[in-house]
Formats: C-alpha cells, structure tokens, sequence
C-alpha cells in the first residue's frame, strides 16, 4: 500500500514595497492569505475607507502608509497608492502555479451594483466604466479611482474590467466597485488544488 505523501504547506504570500518621489512617500505590506485585517493612513478618508474594503473583502492583510503632496490635490497620493500596492502584490504571487488566475463578483448596495473581473494574465490592461454621479466624495476626487486601478494594473500585470452598471449615489457606486473589485482578487488568488504546481495557461508563463 502507498502512503500517501503530505501536502507541501503553502509558501508565505506575503511582500514590502517602499516608494518614494518627490511627490509621495509611501510603503504597502501585505499578505494575500490573511484574515483582512487592515492598517491605512493615506491622508485621505474616504480612500483609506475603500482600501480598507480591498482588506476585509479580499481577505488580505494590508498595510498602507502614504504620505503625498495633498496641498496640491488627491492625485498624486492616489496613483502612486494604486503602483505601490500592485508592485507589492506582482511580487507576492510570484510565478502563479496553481493560481486560479481568474476571478469575478457583482457586488450591490442600495441601489448601486458593480461588476469586476481580473485575469492574472501578465499583461497590463484596464477597461473601466463607471459614471460616477459625484464629482467629489468627501475629500476623494471621483476622478481618481480611474488613476488607482490603472496604476494598480501597470504594476500586478492585469486585465481588469470594471462596470457600474446601477447607482444614484457615487459614495455607493464607488464602494461597490471596491468591494467587487476585493471579492475578484480574493477568487483569482486562490490556490486551486487541482493545479497546484501548474501554471494556468497553455503558453507555460504568465
């Protein structure tokens, strides 16, 4: 009789990426296989509120320090946020075997529904619809969730596709978006049993 060999524990997912300019300071720490615990400060209320969403939603344990030329406006803060933590997360995948690589939710509140879906494909591309009722969310520049996730998706290599496809309120539209956006992380980034050591695609690589 065989005896059947143990599973290999998973390594560590886990990354640090400091960045610093002349315009933003910042540091991201996270751990994908985490409980969603969440430690933010980016001098931005409403945007700690939604990167706060990308913690508890997509279980990952996330830690954001920024500081930014807020004097000047959100911008800089913002995208610069969204490159740090894509870089953080590219690292802590690693080379995606087992990766379930694909990833979805519709998320709803109120009257708002968003749907988002990310493929780990290795290649940057964003497509993002969402008509945003509200210039301005408290301090947030609606503006900028745009410059988020393309910065997130320069960095983490993925095609990402964001569609508001209801809301009246932009405080709901934009939390949807973030919390869909956290629930298709969580997929994508689980490790499927059945292909542990494989890398999901034809090519060999992603």
């Amino acid at each position: 009789m065989t005896t059947p060999t143990a599973t290999a524990p998973l390594a560590p997912r886990t990354a640090e990426v400091s960045r610093n300019t002349a315009e933003t300071q910042i540091t991201v720490k996270l751990n994908l296989d985490g409980t969603g615990q969440a430690r933010l400060s980016t001098g931005i209320g409403f945007f700690d509120h939604m990167l706060d969403q990308i913690a508890r939603h997509g279980l990952i344990d996330l830690d954001i320090q920024a500081k930014g030329d807020l004097h000047i406006d959100g911008h800089h803060t913002v995208e610069d946020v969204g490159i740090t933590l894509g870089q953080a997360v590219a690292q802590a995948v690693g080379d995606k075997k087992g990766l379930r690589r694909y990833g979805h939710a519709y998320v709803p509140l109120d009257e708002a529904l968003s749907r988002v879906v990310i493929d780990f494909s290795g290649r940057p591309g964003l497509d993002m619809h969402v008509p945003f009722k509200s210039g301005m969310i408290g301090a947030f520049d609606s503006q900028l969730a745009y410059e988020f996730f393309q910065g997130f998706v320069n960095h983490a290599f993925v095609t990402l596709h964001i569609d508001n496809l209801k809301g009246d309120n932009a405080h709901h539209q934009a939390e949807t978006v973030f919390k869909a956006f956290a629930r298709a992380l969580r997929m994508a980034l689980e490790i499927d049993p059945r292909s542990a050591g494989v890398i999901p695609s034809t090519k060999g690589s992603l």
